[in-house]
């Protein structure tokens, strides 16, 4: 199975690709898995031979601290995204990766990465550029967590994914699918359910989205985005020779 030209439009808004790189990323040879949600794909503190691409739906990062009921989840995955890229060079991970809502994903071989980033100088560094956009969202949502309250909060977490999917073409209009239980909205901004439910529930009575089941659609993207404080600069979506 070739890759996903799904990272291909993710390294495409940030650097201009030759047609030698752009084919030898498709000629990467992967092994295509697809996950019920709750699945994991990658385990907790497993020596990791692989690394994998978000192809289909999303996933999340999450941190168990007691028991399967505390958790924590400090990143969500889209399409696009090199889940575990730094898994390649650590002796294994502290976390694990589980499908939210059905997932389907591209594993890579770490042997194919070392064979690759040999050969490859500029490749190399987009690998690196994404673990390093990988860690600014991480401390963005701190930042967000520091200085947001609920609503904003939240929709400060919906204007980062639709500009994400959006940067790859997974989402457009304004519209875009969050396969997310309140629960696990939860887990990531540190609330309570409850004020989930009321944080969603303000949102929809300002005017700001639409929200049904899993699929929102953005109404008023200026006012929700100024809500939200949100600045796209830490996803480094300006095109530059890297």
């Amino acid at each position: 199975m070739a890759l996903s030209e799904f990272f291909i439009r993710y390294l495409e808004c940030r650097d201009a690709l030759s047609a030698a790189e752009r084919n030898r990323l498709l000629s990467l040879p992967t092994r295509r898995v697809r996950f019920d949600s709750g699945g994991v794909i990658v385990a907790q503190e497993a020596l990791v031979t692989e690394s994998c691409l978000m192809i289909a739906g999303m996933s999340a990062r999450v941190h168990n601290l007691l028991s399967n009921r505390d958790r924590v989840i400090t990143a969500l995955h889209v399409p696009g995204d090199f889940v575990d890229l730094h898994g390649f060079v650590l002796a294994g991970l502290e976390h694990c990766v589980v499908a939210q809502g059905p997932a389907e994903v591209e594993f890579v071989s770490h042997d194919v990465l070392r064979e690759l980033t040999r050969e490859w100088p500029h490749l190399t560094r987009l690998l690196w550029m994404s673990t390093a956009i990988d860690a600014a969202i991480h401390r963005q949502w701190l930042v967000a967590a520091a200085s947001l309250r609920s609503s904003a909060h939240l929709a400060h977490l919906l204007c980062e994914i639709y500009v994400r999917l959006r940067s790859v073409g997974a989402a457009r209009d304004l519209s875009f699918a969050l396969p997310l239980l309140q629960r696990d909205l939860a887990c990531i901004l540190g609330y309570s359910p409850i004020h989930i439910n009321r944080a969603v529930r303000d949102l929809r009575e300002r005017g700001l989205l639409r929200w049904s089941g899993a699929e929102i659609r953005i109404l008023d993207w200026d006012r929700l985005s100024t809500l939200a404080r949100f600045d796209s600069a830490y996803l480094d979506l300006n095109k530059l020779h890297r």
